[in-house]
């Protein structure tokens, strides 16, 4: 708890106030029972005095209004306080998991995110909702409940004394069984949202491999262990009250067992002996209460280590302190130079010694086997990872002295898989250019020939088909359909660098050629870099890289690596025959 103590700052006003409004609460409560002995004392009286019993009564009723309003006050304080926490929580985590590059994402899956980003908070959540009253208030009344018990009977104190250490005891036992409970909770949440997110994103997958039933005695295996780690701690909880009943009224009955003895000898009263009873009541609840807060303060503390744990993440992909500026007019030229490149924990590099350069106006190809390095080229362009060795290079400036924002805003990029939002075809398309006005949005469309599924989509023609709505996920379209929705995203951005990462493995032949044919003529000025599969895709660009195990084996006119490249060619050969080739 104490890593998140800076984002608590804007709440400790509120929480001093909350705590100041707790203690007058406190000192009501505490002032009840013996404003009831005194009363009750008086009315045992055989000349009770009237005038004196209603004085007190009064004075009952304010101090229980004033305790009755205090709660009141202190419940719409935590709320509000633990409810603005948990959304600066929120925030600062998703701005955070924003901020990660490629390498932190590898180190957290995208369930533990959601679930540090949601349970997690949460958890926070309730412990402030609770917290400022159980921690503040309890600790208040246990003690002020003991110093008043003692001034009423004294004599009795021993019996205080016996059932706060079984309190404790039983307290020690609790916390030592449930905290290792509480972090296999959140790591079995954890899994339980990895197992459900891949089942639901691959149920196609499932379906075709009649896999179904695998796939439920995987979740039930995890759902189970979940289920029996909750089912431990709520029992353990559940327990609890019963046993703190049970401590309570064996208390309760040993106090009227030594309190008879006291009366019948007229050394305590009987209105003394009940306000006894009721602050030896205040005390066990106190502790009770705190003993709850010693079972789910372990599981927040968890929670907060794990938010912490995103929070205090080092990115290691930042801009530089005094960021460069492109040098104008910018000409869009990327280059590589003697770059080398190992992922984080792997054995081997994935690019070793590449070099080359992709030039305005021209179409820069990369092609080679699954594996070979062609989508980390283009990551390092796009700095989602920083070169191990080497330098990659916009207009001769290394990206790694610019603004990433700066650096991105030259680059319209394509990825290897689709990725479009729920909401219209226009607002996805409006993604890669936010004020992009209807004309060019339409223009994209055209260029990305998506113009022929868009116009079915609507009622009527032109701009209606644009407002089309689109499912989470895009399900309601084919992967064709999204890869040119992605393509438009790009073209609408205007870009002097494109940048299409086997953009086009979806698209027939006709659509491929047609899409390459609008980009020579409408994209002449910007350098484009494809990477592909397919040979027929980049038959026609200027600069051909073969890239075989993180190496580049051979760079040319298609024509020439059909001669020179052997890896180029057996590609070639696999997807085209002789008479073709020829």
């Amino acid at each position: 708890m104490f890593k998140l103590a800076k984002y608590l700052k804007p709440f400790l006003p509120f929480i001093c106030l909350a705590v100041a409004i707790l203690l007058v609460q406190a000192l009501c409560d505490l002032n009840l029972p013996n404003l009831m002995s005194l009363l009750v004392n008086e009315i045992l009286r055989q000349e009770g005095e009237s005038r004196y019993i209603l004085r007190i009564g009064l004075q009952m009723l304010g101090v229980a209004l004033t305790g009755g309003a205090a709660a009141v006050g202190v419940g719409f304080l935590s709320t509000w306080i633990a409810a603005g926490i948990a959304r600066d929580l929120r925030d600062a985590v998703f701005r955070k998991v924003e901020s990660f590059s490629a390498r932190e994402f590898d180190a957290f899956s995208t369930a533990s995110l959601i679930t540090r980003c949601t349970n997690d908070v949460n958890q926070i959540q309730q412990i402030f909702v609770m917290g400022i009253r159980m921690i503040c208030y309890a600790p208040i009344m246990g003690l002020g409940g003991i110093i008043m018990a003692v001034r009423k009977a004294p004599a009795m104190s021993w019996i205080i004394v016996l059932a706060v250490l079984v309190l404790i005891g039983m307290v020690m036992i609790v916390m030592s069984l449930a905290m290792p409970k509480f972090r296999l909770i959140q790591a079995l949440t954890d899994k339980l949202n990895r197992t459900a997110r891949e089942t639901l994103n691959g149920i196609m997958v499932i379906r075709a491999f009649g896999t179904q039933a695998y796939e439920r005695e995987r979740f039930d295996g995890v759902n189970r262990e979940l289920s029996a780690a909750n089912l431990f701690v709520h029992r353990l909880m559940s327990a609890q009250m019963p046993a703190m009943q049970l401590i309570m009224n064996s208390a309760i009955l040993l106090i009227i067992w030594a309190g008879a003895g006291y009366i019948a000898a007229s050394a305590l009263q009987v209105g003394d002996m009940m306000a006894f009873i009721q602050y030896t009541m205040q005390i066990i609840f106190s502790f009770l209460f705190f003993s709850m807060m010693f079972i789910i303060l372990p599981r927040t503390a968890v929670s907060a280590d794990r938010i912490a744990q995103v929070l205090e993440t080092e990115v290691l992909i930042r801009d530089p302190a005094v960021p460069k500026v492109l040098p104008g007019p910018f000409k869009g030229r990327v280059e590589f130079r003697n770059v080398f490149f190992r992922y984080e924990g792997a054995g081997e590099n994935a690019l070793e010694g590449i070099s080359f350069t992709a030039e305005r106006g021209e179409t820069t190809a990369l092609i080679g086997a699954t594996g070979s390095g062609k989508s980390t080229i283009v990551n390092l362009i796009l700095r989602f990872y920083d070169v191990s060795v080497g330098a990659v290079t916009l207009d001769g400036v290394d990206v790694r002295e610019l603004a990433q924002e700066d650096l991105r805003a030259r680059i319209a990029y394509v990825p290897q898989k689709s990725v479009l939002f729920s909401g219209s075809i226009a607002s996805n398309i409006r993604y890669g250019k936010r004020d992009a006005a209807d004309r060019e949005i339409r223009e994209a469309a055209e260029l990305a020939q998506a113009m022929d599924f868009i116009g079915e989509n609507g009622e009527g023609e032109g701009l209606s088909g644009f407002e089309a709505s689109l499912a989470q996920g895009a399900v309601n379209i084919s992967g064709g359909q999204k890869q040119r929705l992605s393509v438009a995203r790009a073209l609408v951005r205007n870009a002097e660098i494109l940048i299409f990462d086997d953009s086009f493995s979806a698209l027939d032949f006709a659509t491929d050629a047609r899409l390459r044919q609008a980009l020579r003529e409408k994209r002449r000025e910007a350098a484009k870099i494809i990477v592909t599969q397919r040979v027929g895709t980049i038959m026609g660009a200027e600069k051909i890289i073969v890239l075989d195990k993180g190496r580049i084996v051979g760079t040319g006119t298609h024509a020439g690596l059909l001669e020179e490249c052997p890896e180029y060619r057996e590609i070639a050969e696999s997807q085209f025959s002789q008479e073709e080739l020829a």
